[in-house]
């Protein structure tokens, strides 16, 4: 007989002592990539510190078939919210296109780690999700 599985969901809310600021910083991410939830653009998922859009269709990259293709993920971190941002993984040439104040918060390869809310970085930030939005249009993936 299987084990029932007993973990807690995670509470990304609960994550860090400035929670404040970064359930700011979230709410003001999650407005803008809200924006995108659209055609075959939906939310997967929509929780505590955790929202994400998927393309909803099969896409083909590189000769690979996938069912589905994140767009962008943000959730709440220690210290951080981490704003992951899929177009750069698909077409890593789209990363000579963002912001340069937004480059500065990018670790590892599409995740950036967003630590106060700036508005000139939000805009940024703005501006990164239209840039995707419109190579994913570009291939038809709307």
């Amino acid at each position: 007989m299987a084990k029932a599985n007993l973990k807690k969901p995670i509470k990304y809310e609960d994550k860090s002592e400035g929670q404040p600021t970064m359930l700011l910083i979230f709410n003001a991410l999650k407005k803008m990539l809200s924006q995108y939830v659209r055609g075959n653009f939906l939310v997967r998922a929509d929780g505590a510190g955790n929202y994400s859009i998927y393309y909803n269709k099969e896409v083909t990259i590189a000769k690979r078939k996938f069912p589905e293709l994140a767009f962008a993920t943000i959730l709440i971190q220690k210290g951080f919210v981490g704003f992951y941002f899929f177009p750069i993984y698909t077409n890593p040439k789209l990363i000579n296109e963002l912001p340069e104040r937004l480059l500065k918060c990018l670790e590892g390869k599409n995740c950036f780690h967003i630590k106060k809310e700036d508005p000139r970085l939000m805009n940024e930030v703005a501006e990164a999700l239209e840039t995707g939005f419109a190579y994913y249009g570009s291939k038809g993936w709307k």
